[in-house]
């Protein structure tokens, strides 16, 4: 019965870009669908979801031998926790308190025109006021309290890959 579970490699991260994908979509069916506008942190986790995503499916097409899949599978943890760091950062700025959280900035496509690509990634990492608001909940926890759970399970599946020696099932 474990046998029949226990699937090669290139399965998983095929499984963890179709996770991605779905974070994705849910992410512009809340924009688009939902009507919530992302702030600039929720923008820098959806590009960490996107080279998650990238990483998972790079490995699911290359198909590399074990040597390949222990460097995809930490490429795909670096890049699942360096999202889970913006996702922690997003939840402490909504959790600061009100006199405490960073004041609103200039929009998204403004800064884009108007400053060099340094000073843009620097206020999308950074957060702004906009980053505090509470839009959505789902069993009392926020949007990026759940994108966090969703980057570090799929940290966990990219690592788990490392020991997985499995084979294809019958």
């Amino acid at each position: 019965m474990l046998q029949r579970l226990k699937f090669n490699s290139r399965i998983w991260f095929l499984l963890g870009f179709l996770g991605c994908v779905f974070l994705l979509s849910m992410g512009a069916y809340f924009q688009f669908v939902g009507g919530l506008d992302p702030c600039p942190l929720c923008i820098s986790q959806r590009i960490a979801i996107l080279l998650t995503g990238l990483v998972f499916l790079s490995a699911a097409v290359h198909n590399p031998g074990q040597t390949g899949v222990t460097v995809y599978a930490i490429l795909g943890a670096v890049t699942a926790l360096c999202g889970a760091a913006i996702s922690t950062r997003h939840i402490w700025i909504q959790h600061l308190p009100a006199d405490k959280v960073p004041e609103c900035g200039p929009g998204l496509e403004y800064v884009l025109q108007n400053f060099p690509l340094f000073e843009t990634v620097k206020l999308m990492l950074s957060g702004t006021g906009d980053c505090a608001k509470t839009d959505w909940t789902m069993l009392g926890f926020s949007m990026p309290a759940w994108t966090l759970l969703a980057f570090l399970m799929l940290a966990t599946l990219s690592l788990l890959q490392i020991w997985n020696r499995g084979t294809n099932p019958p």
